[in-house]
């Protein structure tokens, strides 16, 4: 495994680093705890050190199951990234979205990171994950209704307090970022990044090398449609939300398993699978510091991990992207 820096920090976490949001079942079509807690322990064995989770990904049941997890594993080895800010148990902030919990019932989700509402949100992840401090702890998502200067002092509190090792955002802009270090050094943002999506290449990027902060890449896989093992018609769970995004839809499933399909002989001659290719590229580009990648059970863990051992040479990396340039995916919200 390779270990990077998030940022100006002493913090070092592994390029490959396990994302929680699908074991909380929550937007996934439920998941299997037995699996995922396998999962994890695989990770770690395959030198994957870092658990990326968040309190809304199954309201609880993520972090619950993350916190469980580490019992089996040496705390003082592994990093712990989790998140605040999206609220389905408050009225407060800025509402998002209409969603159901994992049992079905109703859901209202709200961004909100007012001070006191972090300081809440980190004792109740403290107390989930059965830890005493955070490594990463960021905002989930801008809060329109709430000063980034009142957000970044309440993370500047859990920093003295040692609740927390370190503070980063998630989907913020160079602006935004810009900001909130007016009152507080950040580690990382946390952004979508993945061969479909790269629209954080234009500004975002640029700023983050400049600044010497920590690019952690969410959906570098976009959300499993780059591993190839979602083929045109295939049937999702029942509360699985992919199918409702633009890029799962069919005319864009066709156009990326043919461009995986293209893949296939440079996968094949290093004897690995397309999407270890695709994880190893994602965590080649400038900026890039982390790629967050997900897995429901064992053997796709240890398929995530070994993604590491894969080696792409300038010629390979030149090759990819000239076939990256000619797919052209089907839109009615964003360019991709």
């Amino acid at each position: 495994m390779e270990y990077r820096k998030l940022g100006n920090t002493s913090i070092e976490i592994s390029a490959i680093t396990f994302g929680a949001w699908a074991i909380g079942g929550w937007m996934w079509g439920g998941s299997e705890k037995k699996d995922a807690l396998e999962a994890i322990q695989a990770s770690y064995d395959h030198g994957v050190t870092s658990i990326d989770t968040a309190p809304i990904y199954g309201q609880g049941r993520s972090e619950e199951i993350v916190g469980e997890a580490l019992r089996s594993l040496p705390r003082h080895k592994v990093h712990v990234l989790t998140k605040f800010g999206m609220r389905w148990d408050e009225t407060k902030g800025a509402f998002a979205f209409k969603s159901a919990d994992n049992s079905g019932n109703p859901i209202d989700i709200y961004k909100y990171a007012g001070k006191e509402s972090i300081i809440k949100e980190c004792e109740d992840s403290l107390r989930r994950l059965g830890t005493d401090y955070i490594d990463l702890y960021q905002i989930h998502w801008p809060d329109i209704t709430t000063p980034i200067a009142e957000t970044m002092e309440a993370l500047s509190q859990l920093l003295k307090q040692g609740k927390i090792l370190a503070a980063g955002v998630c989907n913020y802009s160079a602006s935004g970022m810009a900001e909130a270090e007016s009152t507080l050094p950040l580690a990382s943002n946390q952004v979508p990044y993945s061969m479909v999506e790269r629209t954080i290449e234009k500004e975002l990027v640029p700023y983050c090398i400049q600044h010497h902060k920590a690019i952690i890449a969410y959906s570098p896989l976009q959300r499993g449609l780059l591993t190839g093992k979602i083929k045109p018609g295939h049937v999702f769970a029942s509360g699985d939300h992919r199918p409702t995004t633009t890029f799962f839809k069919p005319e864009n499933i066709q156009r990326i398993d043919n461009f995986l399909d293209k893949l296939q002989p440079l996968a094949k001659s290093k004897n690995v699978l397309p999407s270890q290719l695709v994880i190893r590229w994602t965590i080649e580009q400038p900026g890039i510091t982390i790629a967050l990648v997900g897995a429901r059970d064992k053997e796709q863990a240890i398929q995530n991990a070994k993604a590491i051992d894969v080696h792409l040479s300038a010629k390979e990396i030149q090759f990819i992207n000239g076939e990256l340039k000619n797919l052209k995916l089907v839109t009615d919200e964003v360019p991709v």
